[in-house]
């Protein structure tokens, strides 16, 4: 698996993430309205479609590899406690994170496409369509934004880092002084959130990133594409990876202190 050729995944999954955000395009401040899914997030016509093209092409150029998305599951299921299609491949597909961003209008949304080889990702492209920003990694090939490298930047104490976060309400709920911490190291907090926030990070942009909620589709891309552009994501107990249920992106200078703060 160590020699197998991972550029003819990376631009698949490219141009993945750039046809379906040019699906989300067609709706994005267009007025559309949401429904609700059972666990009350909103989910609209746009999340389909794209996921629908995502999964359809998958299907049609290698159709012996598993599709896990955030719309319409695991294809197919996973068995006896593994998941993966032939030879352990999976595809990740979140056809737009930030959907309230996206339904507000707000440009800041991502179109997130990974390829998980035997549990670990290889493979990751983010697409922010309305900003038209392209972010992609694969192992050993680098981490790349429109075509320039991206790396994480090297800023190395918190009192010159900035933090971001998609919201705090969640962040206070799982640590109700989360806030009080990063202020007391005089970080600049700020919610540019989703998916964006990560790119941030990989850029050089800001230096952290943390939900402390998110499914394997909310952060397929993130491991490998922080990996290739020096930095970390994982759990906040400092595990690395897409499965923990939760996340962290920050530059390799501020990782020892970012995780310390976390405990």
């Amino acid at each position: 698996m160590t020699s197998l050729n991972l550029q003819p995944y990376l631009e698949f999954a490219a141009s993945l993430a750039y046809h379906a955000g040019k699906i989300t395009l067609r709706y994005f401040n267009t007025g559309v309205k949401p429904d609700r899914k059972a666990n009350n997030d909103p989910v609209t016509i746009a999340d389909r479609e794209a996921e629908a093209y995502v999964r359809a092409e998958v299907e049609k150029n290698y159709p012996g590899h598993a599709i896990v998305g955030e719309e319409y599951g695991e294809n197919p299921p996973p068995s006896g406690g593994s998941a993966g299609g032939e030879n352990g491949f999976r595809w990740i597909v979140d056809p737009i994170d930030g959907t309230i961003s996206f339904i507000r209008g707000v440009p800041l949304y991502g179109v997130l496409i990974a390829l998980e080889i035997e549990g670990v990702v290889k493979v990751g492209a983010a697409y922010f369509p309305p900003l038209d920003e392209m972010l992609t990694a694969a192992d050993g090939l680098g981490c790349w934004c429109n075509g320039r490298r991206a790396r994480v930047s090297k800023v190395s104490k918190l009192s010159e880092a900035c933090v971001v976060t998609s919201d705090f309400q969640h962040l206070t709920a799982r640590m109700n002084d989360i806030v009080h911490r990063f202020e007391q190291s005089n970080a600049l907090l700020r919610t540019w959130g989703d998916a964006y926030g990560y790119l941030l990070v990989a850029t050089g942009r800001a230096e952290v990133a943390l939900d402390p909620r998110m499914d394997v589709y909310d952060c397929g891309p993130y491991p490998v594409i922080m990996k290739e552009a020096g930095g970390y994501f994982g759990s906040w107990g400092g595990e690395e990876g897409h499965t923990h249920g939760e996340g962290i992106a920050c530059n390799a200078a501020l990782k020892p202190e970012v995780l310390k703060l976390m405990r």
